[in-house]
């Protein structure tokens, strides 16, 4: 199922994430588009813990970035989190990290999957996750 939903968070960089130059590390992007996905999946009325609290996990199976431009200390980033596609058990998102001069500072990729808590083994999304994505599903 192709989806379109969007959402948009924001964070500033901590001291602590960044170098001695004041550049952010590039290894908390990671957290970054997590906070992102997490937002996302709330703003829908679906949290990680409601998940979790149920036997399913969402661990992710593929990430990707490509670095633009470095976010430094204290700048306020935007991230913007799109949910494009469901294809089984995945769910695929897509995002873009902005300073608020809307300046591109990374872009991502990160595929998720449904997994049994128990198994850690791919299982269809739970029929209440349909219920909320469907509303965002593209049809042409």
């Amino acid at each position: 199922m192709k989806i379109d939903f969007n959402n948009s968070t924001t964070l500033r960089v901590r001291y602590s994430e960044t170098d001695q130059m004041g550049y952010c590390y590039y290894g908390n992007y990671a957290q970054y588009f997590e906070v992102g996905r997490v937002e996302a999946l709330r703003s829908i009325g679906m949290s990680y813990k409601s998940l979790e609290d149920r036997g399913i996990m969402l661990p992710v199976s593929d990430f990707q970035v490509t670095y633009k431009t470095p976010a430094k200390y204290d700048d306020q980033l935007t991230i913007q989190t799109k949910i494009i596609e469901l294809k089984g058990a995945r769910l695929i998102f897509n995002y873009t990290i902005t300073n608020k001069q809307n300046k591109l500072i990374a872009t991502s990729s990160t595929t998720l999957v449904f997994v049994s808590k128990e198994t850690m083994r791919p299982i269809a999304p739970p029929k209440d996750f349909l219920n909320l994505i469907s509303a965002f599903e593209i049809t042409a």
